[in-house]
């Protein structure tokens, strides 16, 4: 992802990027208005990076934390997915960040100030090249090896099986808590 961003805004005026982590941003202190994270907060350690945020942000700035969670009832398609995901996978269950993230710990995380929430939802409509690409982008999905080639050997099936006009459809639940956070 790194890699991606630094490609896709490096010809951009005002682009940096900076080595550092969640934990230990390498930023200086309350330089900055916004602090974000996609679909990553499960990959952090909350403690320590509380407390890095709250070290960067500037006196009223904000902290973001966006999910995308995949709607795995909704539809026929969505349920066999979800199936389909699970077969494959090396550690689902294990960084699944619904646990890991869930409201008693976020609500924690902005703690003693109000977390915020904002809902809404949201789809990605995906041709073959799409879904492939999506699923191939979960950390829990194998890269290489026999479950890998399996798996991608079952893939066209399962997107003809499931696909209407060339597409499927994956349904979300977008979540993005935000507040603030003192030091």
């Amino acid at each position: 992802m790194r890699l991606a961003g630094k490609k896709y805004l490096s010809g951009k005026p005002h682009f940096s990027m900076v080595e550092g982590s969640a934990e230990a941003t390498t930023l200086p202190p309350s330089s900055v208005d916004f602090v974000m994270a996609g679909q990553a907060f499960h990959w952090f350690r909350p403690v320590e990076t509380r407390a890095e945020f709250a070290r960067i942000l500037k006196p009223g700035g904000w902290a973001v934390l966006i999910w995308h969670d995949r709607n795995v009832e909704s539809t026929p398609f969505l349920r066999a997915y979800e199936e389909f995901v699970r077969q494959y996978s090396t550690d689902y269950e294990n960084v699944t960040h619904k646990y890991l993230a869930s409201y008693d710990a976020l609500e924690h995380f902005f703690a003693p100030n109000e977390m915020r929430i904002i809902r809404q939802q949201n789809q990605q409509r995906l041709d073959f090249d799409g879904l492939r690409g999506r699923l191939l982008s979960s950390s829990y999905i194998p890269k290489a090896g026999g479950r890998h080639a399996a798996m991608m050997e079952d893939l066209p099936r399962f997107f003809a099986a499931h696909a209407v006009e060339d597409r499927v459809t994956l349904e979300y639940d977008t979540k993005i808590y935000y507040g603030h956070l003192d030091r």
